[in-house]
């Protein structure tokens, strides 16, 4: 039983490949398995073209060749590069548009790279104009937020313009404010406080003294 679980053995797990030479392996795949369809498929047309020509079938005396088509590593190599810029969220969708558009123009065995080039590279195409689109509407909606904030900035300087700049102050200037209404308001107790004894001066009776002359009032 020992024998059977290896405790001792240290665990080997296998290094994760990147995204990107995934996506390359699984485009490139497709691509070879399309270009040996296609070459099947050609071989087919011209086997029919010979039957219909000479009235001789003779598809069942040839065997089936290997592919001998393949395109130089120049080509190859650009292909890859292109796949590997496909992010893995879009590889099934290009595997299936370079399926739809070898199956609506049944091309000849030679025009299959080029057909795949051009399904990389309208979907590298289409998905900048999402990023950027996406960038765009980021940025909109930073503008709206810094706007909205402005708005309501200023209505609340309308509504209340004292309290917001209350607000603002700084614990220095609302002491100085603070001791601003508290002279204003020592100002109007003063006031206040002489135009009470004004109102007892003038409530107090008239005292006229009345000496030797009658006419003189002190």
């Amino acid at each position: 039983m020992a024998s059977w679980f290896s405790w001792n053995e240290p665990y080997y797990r296998s290094p994760q490949r990147d995204p990107a030479d995934v996506v390359t392996d699984t485009l490139m795949v497709e691509f070879s398995w399309q270009l040996k369809e296609a070459e099947r498929q050609q071989r087919e047309r011209e086997n029919e073209y010979q039957r219909l020509k000479t009235g001789v079938d003779y598809s069942w005396l040839a065997s089936t060749p290997r592919s001998s088509y393949s395109i130089s590593t120049g080509e190859r190599l650009g292909l890859e590069d292109l796949c590997s810029k496909v992010p893995p969220s879009c590889c099934g969708l290009v595997i299936l548009k370079f399926r739809e558009v070898m199956q609506a123009n049944e091309p000849e065995v030679h025009e299959v790279s080029s057909l795949f080039r051009s399904v990389l590279l309208e979907a590298l195409d289409h998905l900048k104009e999402e990023q950027e689109a996406q960038r765009l509407a980021r940025q909109w909606n930073n503008k709206r937020a810094m706007s909205m904030s402005l708005m309501n900035f200023r209505s609340r300087i309308k509504i209340n313009p004292f309290g917001s700049t209350v607000g603002l102050t700084s614990a220095a200037a609302e002491g100085a404010g603070l001791s601003d209404l508290k002279t204003v308001s020592e100002d109007v107790e003063r006031g206040m406080e002489r135009e009470d004894r004004a109102q007892r001066v003038w409530s107090m009776p008239d005292f006229r003294y009345k000496g030797a002359d009658s006419s003189k009032v002190v």
